[in-house]
């Protein structure tokens, strides 16, 4: 009996730890997993950072819930890694354990103020311009007409 009631326990948690059954849904549906754990910290885009030790196994316990609007974008249902901000992805990637709200990370030149998220497979793609003439011509039939 104690079985179920622990199980009932821990499925009350979790409906609890997404703000209840409407938030639970939301999040089981826009990244097929729903997690709780303690908060670690909030980016400058509003992501969500969580880590939870001892329920999940090293790799699985670092997690982020993301935005639902970045750079003027919706995406709520259109969730991509690239989403992440490059100090936060030190710290889900397990490179450092600091996360940057306590050790933030010194500025780079290289690295952008704002970060833009993956657009390939979008019209704003980045399409190399040819330079040189092609060494392969297509075939084009004759047409009736010419001979």
């Amino acid at each position: 009996m104690a079985e179920y009631a622990n199980i009932v326990r821990r499925a009350l948690g979790q409906i609890g730890g997404h703000g209840g059954v409407r938030g639970f849904f939301l999040q089981l549906f826009r990244v097929n997993d729903v997690k709780t754990g303690a908060l670690v910290g909030l980016d400058k885009y509003g992501n969500k950072y969580f880590e939870d030790r001892k329920k999940y196994f090293f790799g699985r316990h670092r997690w982020v819930i993301y935005t639902t609007e970045m750079n003027g974008k919706n995406t709520f249902w259109q969730v991509d890694a690239s989403m992440v901000p490059p100090e936060w992805h030190r710290w889900l990637h397990c490179m450092t354990d600091d996360p940057p709200t306590t050790h933030p990370l010194e500025p780079k030149k290289f690295l952008a103020e704002v970060h833009q998220f993956n657009v390939s497979g979008s019209s704003q793609q980045y399409v190399p311009f040819p330079t040189t003439s092609k060494k392969i011509h297509e075939w084009v039939p004759p047409t009736a007409g010419a001979q």
